[in-house]
Parts: C-alpha cells; structure tokens; sequence
C-alpha cells in the first residue's frame, strides 16, 4: 500500500510540474501575413514604332516586286536616322489578290512591315517623318517603354517589401506582440508598365509631336512573418 501511494504521489507531482510548462510554451505557428506594393515613376527612353508600305499592280509578281523596292528604301531611312540593323525587325510580308464585286481578280496588293526600336523619345518624331518621306505609307506606334525596366522593377519590388514590413510591424504593435523573422515571400505576377498623364515633353516642331508622359513601373508581394 506504501509504494502505490508513494508512486501516486509522484505521478501527481510530474503532473503538477508539467501543467504550468505547457501552458507558458510559445506557440511556434504564430505568423501574420501581409501583402505590399511598390512602385517606380519614370519618363520613357525608347520607342518601338512599326513602319509599312503597302503597293498594288496588276499582277502578283509586279505587286511583290515594286513593294520589295517600295520597304528597301524605307529600312535604309531608317538606317540613315541613326536606327541600328538589330533595331529593325521585319514584322510582316503578305500578298493578296484584290477582288472586284463580280469575283474577278482586278489587282494584287503587296505589303511589308518592320518595327524600329528608337532610343530617344526626342527622335522619335523626325524619324517617322524621315520614313514617311521615304515612302512609309503605315505606321504603328509608338510603344513606349523603359531601357532599363528591369532594373527599375527590382527598386519596385525593394519598395513592396518594405511597405509589407510596414504594415505588419503595425498590426504586430497593436497586438501586443513582437515581429519576429520573415517565414515566407511570394511575389506577385508582374505587371505591364502602366503610361500615366502629365509631366510630357513634346519633340521640337515641326516634326511629328510625341509626348512621353511618365511610365509607372508596379510590383507586389506577399510576406509572412514570425510573430514572438
């Protein structure tokens, strides 16, 4: 009776020491999980223009043939402007018959298109009107954009996170808590620079104007913090 008394005594006083450690313990799966935005404002340097000439004749091959001459003197424009061969790239060549209401065949027409990378907002204008006066008889553009928009969506990025930490330092502050250490980081599906109004600068006339406005450049992310 001695010793199940004494083992009872026992058991009980583990159990009373256990109780309070458990209690007290931190629970290792507290996190709070926030999410963040950046963003970067910049003025465009560059411009992806598409320039095309578009001819008829009487028969495929003439069409072809005076279209082919027609876009010859148009890239080389464009080579004369300053552009580089690797900024010019062909986009389209297509040939198709033209149909009279009575379903004769009355021409063909002939059309080939480049696009041009111009770097230099302040170029683009002279070059379209250079290429016009080459024979460029369409035109597409321009596409404005950023040289180094890679670089520009990291600094977006750098600002997502900090703006995440922001806000989960204060829903930690208001909860009592500390903010521990970053358990995880997703990074949201990028997004296309975004043209924005205002700050503009047009090309010296009388060449054709273009206003660059400004370009914003968007990031964001979700972090998950420790919370201790």
């Amino acid at each position: 009776m001695r010793s199940l008394l004494t083992l009872l005594t026992l058991s009980l006083a583990a159990a009373a020491l256990a109780a309070p450690a458990t209690a007290l313990a931190a629970d290792p799966g507290r996190s709070v999980t926030v999410s963040g935005s950046g963003s970067v404002s910049v003025v465009p340097d560059r411009a992806d223009v598409g320039f095309g000439v578009t001819t008829r004749a009487a028969t495929a091959a003439a069409a072809l043939a005076a279209d082919a001459k027609a876009m010859t003197k148009l890239i080389a424009a464009l080579k004369a402007a300053g552009i580089a061969p690797a900024d010019i790239q062909t986009q389209l060549v297509s040939l198709s018959p033209q149909i009279s209401p009575n379903g004769r065949v009355v021409a063909y027409e002939a059309s080939n298109s480049v696009q041009a990378r111009i770097r230099g907002i302040d170029r683009v204008g002279p070059i379209i009107d250079a290429a016009v006066a080459a024979g460029a008889n369409t035109i597409d553009g321009p596409s404005l954009a950023r040289s180094d928009a890679d670089a520009l969506y990291r600094r977006a990025l750098a600002a997502a996170v900090s703006h995440a930490r922001v806000k989960a330092a204060a829903l930690a502050k208001a909860a009592k808590v500390k903010l521990g250490r970053v358990l995880r980081i997703v990074e949201g599906s990028s997004a296309s620079p975004v043209p924005l109004a205002g700050e503009s600068a047009k090309a010296a006339a009388p060449a054709t104007p273009i206003e660059p406005g400004t370009t914003r450049i968007e990031a964001s992310v979700t972090v998950t913090y420790a919370l201790a």
